[in-house]
Order: structure tokens, then sequence, then C-alpha cells
């Protein structure tokens, strides 16, 4: 596009009469009108082609409404009400209880190719927003306000806004609970202004997580969509504006509590940063651009080892000999790490009493813990540690010793969660007792391996008499990433309950979440599913489970269990050492088809495809290259049809020809049909990409629960043989 302003490290200074600047990156174009108040968009979406912008703007300038503004006003990239815009304002604050209504009047531009930030000031606030594009596609948004004015700014909003595409008709976000975190829920988009609070104290496992607006029947792989996600793990604001006189947004922010960001004169508040996301391929394709802006980080986690964890093998039921033996049971068919999970420390026996007394239980573990460690290294495996720095039980000598520490007065009735209460990691006692403890520990032990967990909504959380959500998530975040500087090799696992806290704030800290407490392969699935919308396959944790889950008493194969945690962060949540021979040779094999399959599992492109009715999902990841391919294909409820579907891969090189075999290590599910297809009794069938695509392949009559994962491979050509 060819612009009035345009060049790298660019600095203007205004007022100006108009302006414009495009961010270009990812096959994503934004287009920016600047003027002397705030910036507005002028196009979010596909790359518009060379033209002069100023024709445009002038193309899609809005005109003045019946019964409205007597002239035409923008709706800039902070609404507010002197702009003309009555929907949800982007900024709020007041002083002394006197409204705040800014006059924004932008001072100064610094533009690049991906970037461009604009300075603004009002009689008394400076605002600074910075917009950047990475190579993905995503766009992440940031604010910095400073109060510049000579009392204190209550600030109540301050949120991250876009317009979407006018075809935008349907909304999609999530909802959910401890176990069955990420429901979908989708509806018509409906005219106002709409918004999601969340007031847990952390992300949530009801989260929005991401906000979607599409065009009508978007799904999967069809439709254009525009989503928002704040990266941040606390409360959180996401909402949409549908006026009848303006242009839709999509935004979110953080949700500030009363007095909770008070800026006294010179001090400033920066934001979560909010990513927006396009996509003319539907949802996964939202998941493309997110998952290749988090794999393009530097120090993105490549190889993901094999994990144990011992949680569901002897919960608190700590003994040596008995984490001895699953040691080496573990060791023995390819695990690679072994984590310790909770009940290892003073006075762990159950989850009313210990939490906060970070030192090894001398009763349990005379010697420390350095014979288990000892064993597991000798065996070839990491060793990981489970620990809850966040929270405390009253019965612990920290809250004896410290019952100034907790964020939350629990004499004044404030209620337990899980018999647990807040620490103030905001007190810098508190942060360093954490910080020191904690990393004592990894010192002594050599720890590869952290497993973080948080298990409780913060209610009631207050610092020195002001709401403190906020204040300790950042604390929470600075913990973490002062632990990280203290040992460059330690890896993270952020876990709570379960998945209460994924979000890419966190990810920015740690190395791996836990998508859910629950282990039931059905229910994970699509909690797995919709967790991929935001996070590659490599951070989400994945585990093979125990025959009757804990958390929901159903009974399911070791197929389905392998099939559904090899797509993730595969390992094993189970008392092995209680397993069948058959079992173990089955783990085994998983494990090698996982180790063998794990560099095209996390550095593929992700697909959900159409299987054809309600009871069958069908994940996919196929090479950049178009080489190879892995699809997995698991029926949750009985087909509507005795001749299963053909199964179709759009993903592969329509002109080369593909092997297709199932996955040779793991092994074919029951049959409950006479015979299987033809292709299948030989083993293996040979087809085009585009045969593959537009045909398909017939599948075995799976029934519930059941799975079956395939392997596709390119056919070298003659002249590559």
């Amino acid at each position: 596009m060819t612009l009035i302003s345009q060049g790298r490290d660019h600095t203007d200074e205004l007022p100006v009469t108009s302006r414009h600047h495009v961010l270009h990156r990812g096959g994503v174009e934004v287009v920016f009108a600047l003027s002397e108040g705030l910036p507005e968009v002028v196009h979010w979406g596909a790359p518009l082609g060379t033209m002069d912008a100023d024709e445009l703007v002038l193309s899609t300038r809005r005109q003045v409404s019946p019964s409205a503004l007597d002239s035409e006003w923008p709706v800039t990239v902070l609404p507010g009400e002197h702009e003309g815009w009555e929907g949800r304002p982007g900024f709020a604050a007041h002083r002394s209880g006197k409204a705040a209504l800014p006059r924004w009047r932008t001072t100064e531009v610094v533009s690049d190719d991906d970037r461009l930030r604009v300075t603004a000031i009002d009689e008394d606030l400076r605002l600074i927003i910075e917009f950047l594009l990475d190579d993905a596609g995503v766009l992440r948004v940031t604010h910095e306000l400073v109060n510049t004015g000579d009392d204190d700014l209550d600030l109540v909003a301050l949120e991250a806004t876009m317009p979407v595409g006018d075809l935008a008709s349907e909304a999609l976000d999530f909802s959910g609970r401890w176990t069955r975190e990420r429901s979908p829920q989708r509806s018509r988009l409906l005219e106002g202004s709409r918004v999601r609070e969340t007031r847990r104290g952390r992300t949530g496992h009801d989260s929005p997580m991401l906000l979607t607006v599409g065009t009508r029947a978007f799904d999967n792989r069809s439709g254009e969509v525009w989503a928002v996600h704040l990266a941040w793990s606390a409360d959180a604001v996401y909402r949409y504006d549908a006026l009848p006189e303006a242009s839709t947004l999509i935004g979110a922010g953080p949700l500030l509590r009363a007095g909770e960001i008070v800026l006294a004169p010179g001090a400033r508040f920066v934001s979560p940063p909010t990513a927006f996301v396009w996509s003319n391929r539907g949802i996964d394709g939202v998941a493309d651009r997110l998952h290749a802006s988090l794999r393009s980080r530097a120090g993105h986690p490549a190889v993901r080892p094999v994990t144990l964890n011992t949680w569901e093998a002897v919960y608190f039921q700590h003994d040596l000999e008995p984490l001895r033996a699953l040691a080496r049971i573990a060791a023995d068919i390819g695990v690679e790490r072994f984590v310790l999970d909770d009940g290892w420390f003073r006075g762990r026996r159950h989850d009313r009493a210990g939490l906060g007394d970070w030192s090894v239980d001398p009763v349990i573990w005379p010697d420390g813990l350095h014979p288990l460690v000892d064993d597991v290294r000798r065996a070839g495996m990491q060793f990981g540690l489970w620990f809850e720095p966040e929270m405390v039980n009253i019965d612990s000598d920290l809250a004896r010793e410290h019952p100034e520490w907790l964020l939350q007065d629990h004499l004044a009735g404030v209620r337990s969660w899980r018999h647990q209460y807040v620490l103030d990691v905001a007190n810098p006692a508190v942060f360093d007792y954490l910080l020191d403890s904690i990393s004592r520990l990894v010192t002594e032990y050599e720890l590869d391996y952290i497993k973080w967990d948080q298990n409780r909504d913060l209610i009631e959380a207050v610092h020195e008499g002001r709401a403190a959500v906020h204040r300790q998530t950042i604390a929470v975040y600075a913990l973490l990433e002062a632990l990280r500087l203290r040992h460059p090799g330690l890896e993270i696992e952020s876990c709570a309950s379960g998945g209460a806290r994924v979000d890419l704030g966190i990810l920015e800290h740690t190395d791996r979440v836990w998508a859910s407490d629950t282990n039931d392969p059905i229910e994970r699935l699509d909690i797995q599913r919709w967790t991929e919308l935001l996070i590659p396959l490599e951070l989400i944790g994945s585990h093979v489970g125990p025959p009757s889950t804990h958390t929901t008493g159903r009974e399911t194969t070791l197929g389905l269990r392998i099939a559904v945690a090899l797509f993730g962060s595969f390992g094993i949540e189970w008392d092995i050492s209680q397993c069948s021979p058959d079992e173990l040779e089955q783990l085994r094999d998983a494990i090698a088809a996982y180790r063998r399959l794990r560099g095209l599992l996390h550095s593929g492109v992700l697909a959900h495809l159409e299987g054809g009715d309600d009871g069958i999902r069908i994940t996919s990841v196929t090479a950049h290259d178009r080489s190879r391919a892995l699809v997995r294909v698991a029926r949750i409820a009985s087909s509507d049809r005795a001749l299963p579907r053909l199964l179709r891969l759009p993903e592969l090189d329509p002109a080369a020809e593909y092997l297709v075999r199932p996955v040779p290590e793991l092994r074919l599910p029951r049959s409950i049909e006479p015979t299987r297809p033809p292709w299948m009794e030989r083993g293996q069938a040979i087809l085009t990409g585009a045969a593959l695509a537009h045909r398909g392949v017939r599948l075995p009559l799976l029934g519930p629960g059941q799975a079956l994962v395939l392997e596709l491979e390119k056919v070298p050509a003659a002249s590559e043989a």
C-alpha cells in the first residue's frame, strides 16, 4: 500500500491533518488513520494490495446517521464518549469522584514495518499505546498510562479494542468448571455492549479464554473470524460492542476492582498485552497463527520428555520403596522425567496441613529425597517436584509464625478453599521466603522441573486494605521469573487445580500447562481440543491415567488413553507397579511411538476435521513441508451409520503419493465388525494427496471409547528414489 508516512523507526511530530500507517506481517494487514486524536483502525484483516491510503479512508468513512450526532465521528482504538462512542468505554477513571473524560491529543508517532507506538496526552494524563504485529500475524496491544496531574487517579478500566468485519454475525467463547474446562458456548452476535467478567483472582476454569466473532456458520476450517485473548492470569473483561450506529468492536482488559489501581502523581500503569488474531480459514486458522507466534519465541520448549507424575499413583502415601519400584518400572518402559507430586514436605499427610512449610518431611524422608533422586538419576531420568507456593494451610508452622503474611484474614470469616488460604506474595518478606525456600530445594536436589500448582480462587484478596488481585498476579510473575533467573535450566509447569490458569500471560514464565485435573480420555478429547485453540500441543500436559478415572469413575481402554495422551506433552499418571505385563508392553510401545513422532507432533500444523456426526473427534498434525502427517480418529458415541464415512485429509500435497498405515507401535482397536476395511487387512494403502482430500480412505467401525491413530508419509517420486 502506498502511504503518506512510511519507513523504519520513523518519528512524527503532530498535529497533522491526516496520516496513515500500515502494519503488514504474516498475511495480515492493519491500517491506521492517524490524526490529532487517537488512531482509528480503518482495516484489520487480509492484505488489500497497493493503493493510496487516502482513497481507502475516503471510501470507508462513515456518514452522519439519522437521529445521531451532527457530524461524523471516529471509533478510535480507545473509544470514549468525547469521540461520540456510546458503548463500553475503553478507558474509565476518576479523580476524587470527578469523572475523567480525556480529550486525547496525539503528540508522537513512532512507526516501523511491524510496530506502531502512539503517545497521546490530556490535561493531566499521558497515554502510550503500542501495536506489534508479529510474523505469525498476531497483533499485540499494550497500554501505558501515566498520571501527570497533581492528585490521585483511580483507574476503573483500560481495555484494548479492535473493529471486526461488518459480516461478523456469530460469537464463540468458553465457560467450564473443574475437570470440564474450556467448554465452548456459541451464539448469534447480539446488539449492545456484551461483557464477560471473571472475578476469580486467577484465569479460572470458566475463563472466556478466546472471544471469537465470525461470519455466519464459521467452523474449524472455514469462515472469516476475529479473536481476542488477554495475556493475563487474573480477573479479566472480555467484551464485544455491536451498536446500530458503529462498527462492531471486540476487546479485552484486566478487570480492576474498586480502588485497586490508584495512580499517585507521576505513577504509571502498564496493561497486560492483548492478543488479536484474524483468520480467513476458520477457527483452526486462529490456532495456526497463535501456535506459530508461540513457537517463534526464544527458548520455546522443543523436545518434550515423557513424564511420569506420581499423584494418581500414590497420592499422599509417600514411602521410599514403592516409589523406588515405580521409578524402576518407569525407566524400563522409557519414561524420561519422574515428578514427585504432593505429600513430600513437612506435615503433609492430607490436604489440611503443611502448605507453606517447604522443607522435606524428616519422618517420611529421614535421609531427605536423596535416595529416591539418586535412583531416578541413575536410571537416566530427570527429577521434578510439586509445589504450591502461593497457598498456605492454617495448620502449618508458617501460618502460626506469620499470620500477617496471609492475603486474607481467616479470623474475619474469609472462606477457606480446599482447606487453604492465600499468601500475600506482594509482601517482600513472603516473596523472599518463597524464593529462598524453593531455590534451596532446587539447588540441593538439582531439580529439572517444578509442577507449580494453585488450587483455589482468590476471594476477599486484600493487601493493606486495598483490593490486591492485580498486585498479587504481578508478584507471582516476578517470583517465577526470579526463580528462573537463579536456575536457568529449570522448567516449570503451570497447574491451577488443573486448567484454571491457562493463558498466554502465565506462559511467559512457564514451560507447560496442565489442561485439566481429569485424565478421563473422553473428557480430555474436548478439553484438549479447545486448549489447542490457544496453545500448541507441546505445551499441554497430557497423561495416561488408570483404567478407572479418578475424577469421573469412567472405565476406558488403554488404547484410547494412549491415543488421547499422544497428542500433547505425553506422560503417565498411574501406579504402573500394578500394571500387568501386557499393559506395560503397551505403555512401552506407546512411549516409543511418542518419542519417534514428537518432532512432528510438536512442530506441525494442527487441524480438526469433520467426521460427519457428533460422536467422532478427528485431529491431524501435518508437517509444514507436507511430507508426513498423523491423524487420530476417536469415537465418544456410536455412529449413526453401520458403514463408516470415508476419512478425508485436506492438508496434503495433492500431486504426491502417501503411504497410509496405522501407527505400527500402537495396537489396533478391537473390531466390532466381521472384517476390517481391506486396506487395513493388507496393512497399508498408497493414495495421492488429492485422493485423500477429495475421496478419502475407509475407516473401521469404531465403538464408543475407541480410537485409531494413522500415520501418513510421502512416497518419494521416481526421480527422488
